[in-house]
């Protein structure tokens, strides 16, 4: 049903509502598949994760949103990196294909979510829950592709009765985990927070509140279940590798806090305030910032400042000019071959290769 139903998108419009009833229709009856979403791997070829496994590894340390010219770093806490490393290794072969069989899904969601007032980014999430299967059935009884429990369905007005249970509705499991994610979000104002209740309950999220005395999930993620801390960080990998960086839902309430702050800062500052007093050279080559900002001695915040899309434009083969204050443009020059030869290993090898002064932990 997945790969070949559909034909490429014209409009989200024109799309989304047929769409949304040929899914409505082909999947509302019951026939469920087991799925156990924690127990069970998106991919049971070994092979798969290392296909692409370098395609999740490009943007993983840091991303960057630009906005009038102005670039704000994404970084991901350090207190991740490992878990998401190894996670993107075994399943980017899998979550490569879903790229293309998963649109029709990621289309309903992104329509519904919009409309809501919630990130789109926030369609990831029914990867890790189901893998995207409207007929997942977990070992606790939660059902579709947001696998939501009986209770939880009900109370947002889902029919589940024998032989009919619209959980397995995409359009209308879509509309109900939606208002699920609202209504958490107007309590934790916290996305990780949000996503790891999604799994346990708030009950299970209020208790690891209290018992670390902490409202930051890395805080908090050992007073909860292995299971939840790790449905949070899938949720972060599965947004590192389809969107290429990190972004508001991956990350904590502290951080958005002061992304929001350095964003506003930096929209305050001219164009002509960031580019003063520096030079421009052109290069090409597998360049990566992380590793140009540690042998500059330069923060990565403040080399992406300089250079917005470095990373994007140099790994897709394109020329990129280079602007740095005169100091910082001299050491570049004379460890350009340096930086490409550190960079390339960093790309070949992952975060293995990267120095630890640039892995950061946002406390």
């Amino acid at each position: 049903m997945h790969k070949n139903f559909f034909h490429k998108k014209t409009s989200l419009l024109k799309k989304v509502i047929p769409l949304a009833i040929m899914l409505m229709l082909g999947c509302t009856l019951m026939s469920f598949t087991i799925y156990t979403p924690l127990s069970k791997p998106l991919s049971t070829n070994p092979e798969d994760g290392e296909k692409d496994s370098v395609k999740g590894f490009r943007n993983l340390l840091s991303s960057n949103i630009t906005s009038n010219n102005t670039t704000v770093l994404f970084e991901i806490n350090a207190r991740v990196v490992p878990f998401v490393t190894d996670y993107l290794k075994k399943q980017s072969g899998n979550l490569e294909k879903m790229r293309s069989w998963g649109q029709p899904y990621f289309m309903i969601y992104e329509h519904v979510l919009s409309s809501n007032g919630l990130p789109v980014e926030l369609k990831y999430l029914s990867v890790v829950e189901s893998n995207l299967q409207p007929g997942a059935v977990s070992y606790a009884g939660a059902v579709g592709p947001w696998q939501l429990m009986p209770d939880e369905a009900k109370r947002f007005g889902l029919k589940v009765i024998p032989g009919y249970d619209e959980r397995t509705n995409v359009l209308k499991s879509t509309e109900a985990a939606t208002k699920l994610l609202k209504e958490l979000y107007s309590e934790y104002k916290d996305w990780l927070l949000v996503i790891a209740a999604y799994n346990c309950g708030k009950g299970g999220v209020n208790r690891a509140i209290v018992k670390s005395g902490s409202r930051n999930f890395y805080d908090l993620q050992m007073y909860l279940s292995e299971e939840t801390r790790n449905h949070v960080k899938k949720y972060i990998a599965t947004h590192y590798f389809f969107e290429g960086g990190g972004g508001w839902t991956t990350i904590t309430a502290k951080e958005t806090e002061e992304k929001k702050e350095t964003l506003a800062y930096l929209l305050s500052r001219s164009d002509t305030t960031t580019n003063a007093n520096t030079i421009s050279f052109e290069i090409t080559g597998k360049y990566n910032s992380l590793v140009a900002a540690n042998i500059l001695m330069m923060s990565i915040g403040q080399f992406n400042a300089f250079n917005p899309y470095f990373d994007k434009t140099l790994s897709e083969g394109k020329p990129y000019t280079v602007k740095l204050p005169q100091d910082k443009m001299d050491i570049f020059k004379t460890r350009r071959q340096q930086i490409l030869y550190e960079s390339v290993q960093l790309l070949l090898n992952g975060t293995s290769a990267l120095p630890i002064s640039t892995v950061t932990a946002v406390k």
